[in-house]
């Protein structure tokens, strides 16, 4: 079983806090959660080596076997002990991800998503798209309001808000998981989707077909065309003009 991945960050010289990773039968995909320029985090390591760490442990655990749910669990349980001594895992804004986590077997194709990175698996129906739309749902509810962007951040792992997989193991909870019929998918980090949620370039069957048919980097290139064309970003708005990308495909029998 072989896996396809492309990866970069939003701008060279960035960090990139994308993380993908896989072995025979499991995959991961998370997406690091960042705080505006000049907020406290509590936490001296950064984003991007939480993002990877957690991933590393979240894979393991679900190459072992465990439920998904379980695995991200523990993974989050394990990351937060790490560095629990060094800094303030109370703080809001300590480092967090999205993540998509699969596993293939003859049981079929078990998953979890948690936040607004997107999976999407082919069944004989299509192409299913899963993703969770808790944070998409509260921006449109403060945008009604005429609440800031900033306020968003203040909903993050509460009861009525959204979640991420951060020092709070309950967010395993949170995740939308399952299990479907073994099928190619396609598993992407929010600054990839942006091609269909953003720019309204493609919709998710062709997002699909263009990574089963070209292969991953495809989809990234056809997203920096897209944000070099409206480097304003008056067409498109966007909270950054350019976002680290990650696209991680499977199809049976690669």
């Amino acid at each position: 079983m072989s896996f396809r991945v492309a990866t970069e960050p939003g701008a060279p010289g960035r960090p990139n806090e994308d993380f993908a990773a896989a072995t025979a039968t499991s995959a991961v995909l998370l997406d690091g959660v960042s705080a505006p320029p000049g907020v406290d985090t509590g936490c001296v390591h950064g984003v991007a080596r939480y993002t990877r760490g957690l991933g590393a442990l979240l894979l393991a655990g679900a190459d072992a076997g465990l439920p998904l749910r379980e695995a991200l669990e523990e993974a989050i349980t394990t990351a937060s002990a790490l560095h629990a001594d060094t800094c303030d895992l109370r703080n809001q804004e300590s480092p967090s991800a999205t993540v998509v986590a699969v596993r293939v077997d003859t049981d079929g194709l078990e998953y979890l998503v948690l936040s607004d990175s997107v999976l999407l698996v082919e069944g004989a129906d299509g192409v299913r798209v899963l993703t969770d739309t808790r944070l998409d749902v509260l921006r449109g509810e403060l945008a009604r309001q005429g609440r800031q962007e900033e306020a968003v951040r203040s909903y993050r792992n509460v009861a009525d808000g959204f979640w991420t997989a951060g020092a709070d193991p309950r967010a395993a909870g949170e995740a939308l998981a399952g299990t479907l019929p073994v099928g190619r998918f396609t598993a992407m980090t929010d600054g990839a989707s942006r091609a269909v949620d953003v720019f309204g370039d493609l919709d998710w069957g062709e997002a699909f077909a263009l990574v089963s048919d070209r292969g991953p980097r495809a989809l990234l290139r056809r997203v920096r065309d897209l944000e070099a064309a409206d480097p304003e970003r008056r067409k498109h708005p966007r909270a950054k003009g350019s976002d680290d990308a990650t696209v991680l495909a499977w199809t049976p029998g690669d």
